[in-house]
């Protein structure tokens, strides 16, 4: 065997006609030609798949069944080859919330680091936050207006796959009757309908009572059974105006001055690929793609019903369907004439035909020999275009309408990605999205002086993670 060339003889993969040819070893080779001349067939479906081949057959059959093992290529024989590898040109992930820090799993470190040793500080205060006892949730609750509706509920799922009947039978069995299951109250005993497939959250109603002088006591056992069963974490329920609002109260972390309380720190709460960790708003992309008024109304000198609103507008110049005769009646109910321009509308009618109105316009239209008016809900050119967008699986009208769209930086979360209270938890006086926006550079500094600012118990817990962040940013 050749040590300093590669023999291929009587290739024959795909459109090679019989090829021979010498390769010299231990030089970066380029194979160029026409367009189906064979360049890939001989480098990638001959060579590679040769030398793949022997590679894999060398392995024990342990290992070779988790290994995808390529067909022998058609040729007569290969000399001089080791075993090889091959590099495709593509994307390493076509996932948009891939970054470097992802693929070489130095953000899963960070994730790790931010949960066990990060310090979270209250975003009304500034000052770091403490666990809450049982003592401080029932002043909490005592601290309510005389007379509100209160119910003390211990989450026992938070935000997870499966249907959970074991779980809600040891609840029965331990005397309770009613569970909240995603927001709808249930009795225990009810079919509750659950997909398996989807994340759920059951809480368990240990006591529902009203807010006066001598419910102390009770109170103080219903918090205290709710944050046994739900592991620390319980919620209290009060009715505002008609609708209940939450407030979670952990053992863990809580800010006395604001009511600020997150639950125990996890390394999902920093991933942005987690519904747990990432913005709400944009879903942990950082960005929104949104219909933007400027572009659906570029020209404010032409009037709001005859061809302003361009996605309402055939490419003949006609406008689209009934639409004149709705934005008519917005123009009622606001107090301006649809046919004047746009420019002539105040801040409070453009934003109307923008986003809409809380009551139904009245819509008139005109047939040939009568008259029909009839109430519409108006929601907005914006959120009409949204959903139409949404609902449409013709791929021509997405296309369409993608040309009045623009993509800018989440509102909520500034690109930053994640939940208020992830960006809450810091290292260093730095929260793990400000570690993220550093080059490679900033970042090893970063983490070559974090050892001076934390404490014993800090530093035996996240050294190994600082270790292998360490050692990934040098490399």
């Amino acid at each position: 065997m050749s040590n300093e060339k590669i023999i291929v003889r009587g290739a024959r993969e795909n459109n090679l006609k019989n090829v021979t040819i010498e390769i010299p070893r231990d030089k970066l080779v380029v194979i160029t030609g026409l367009s189906g001349s064979g360049k890939s067939s001989l480098a990638f479906d001959t060579i590679y798949a040769e030398g793949q081949r022997r590679y894999v057959e060398s392995l024990s059959a342990y290992a070779r069944q988790f290994l995808g093992q390529m067909d022998k290529p058609d040729v007569d024989s290969v000399e001089g080859l080791s075993p090889a590898i091959s590099i495709d040109q593509k994307s390493t992930s076509r996932n948009p919330r891939s970054t470097v820090g992802t693929v070489t799993e130095i953000y899963d470190y960070l994730r790790i680091l931010f949960a066990r040793i990060g310090v979270p500080y209250s975003p009304a205060t500034g000052k770091p936050i403490e666990r809450s006892s049982p003592e401080m949730v029932v002043d909490a609750t005592m601290g309510l207006a005389e007379g509100t509706k209160v119910q003390v509920l211990s989450p026992i799922v938070r935000g997870r796959k499966g249907v959970y009947q074991k779980e809600l039978e040891d609840v029965g069995k331990a005397g309770f009757v009613r569970v909240r299951v995603d927001g709808e109250m249930y009795e225990v005993t009810d079919d509750i309908p659950m997909d398996r497939y989807k994340q759920h959250t059951i809480e368990v109603v240990i006591d529902r009572l009203v807010v006066k002088e001598g419910i102390e006591r009770r109170l103080a056992d219903s918090v205290e059974t709710a944050l046994k069963m739900g592991k620390g974490l319980v919620t209290v329920s009060h009715e505002v105006d008609g609708e209940w609002v939450d407030v979670l109260f952990s053992e863990f972390y809580s800010c006395p001055e604001s009511g600020f309380t997150m639950p125990e720190l996890e390394p999902r709460m920093f991933s942005f690929n987690s519904p747990f960790g990432a913005c709400p708003e944009c879903t942990g992309l950082g960005t929104k793609t949104e219909f933007d008024a400027d572009l659906c109304i570029p020209d404010k000198s032409k009037p709001v019903r005859d061809g302003a609103i361009v996605p309402f507008v055939y490419k003949s110049g006609e406008v689209k369907e009934w639409w004149p005769q709705v934005l008519d009646g917005v123009g009622r109910a606001m107090g301006f004439d649809a046919h004047k321009p746009v420019s002539e509308l105040t801040e409070e009618q453009y934003h109307a035909v923008l986003h809409g109105l809380k009551e139904p316009v009245k819509v008139r239209m005109q047939y040939a020999r009568s008259e029909r008016e009839f109430s519409s809900k108006w929601d907005g050119v914006l959120n009409v275009l949204r959903k139409k967008y949404e609902q449409t699986e013709s791929e021509w009208v997405k296309q369409d309408l993608a040309q009045y769209m623009r993509t800018n930086p989440c509102p909520s979360c500034h690109g930053k990605r994640l939940k208020p209270e992830s960006l809450c938890v810091k290292l260093a006086d730095v929260d793990i999205s400000t570690v993220t926006e550093m080059s490679v550079g900033d970042a090893f500094a970063f983490f070559e002086g974090l050892w001076g600012h934390l404490n014993d118990r800090q530093k035996a817990i996240g050294e190994r993670a600082v270790k292998e962040i360490r050692e990934r940013l040098g490399f």
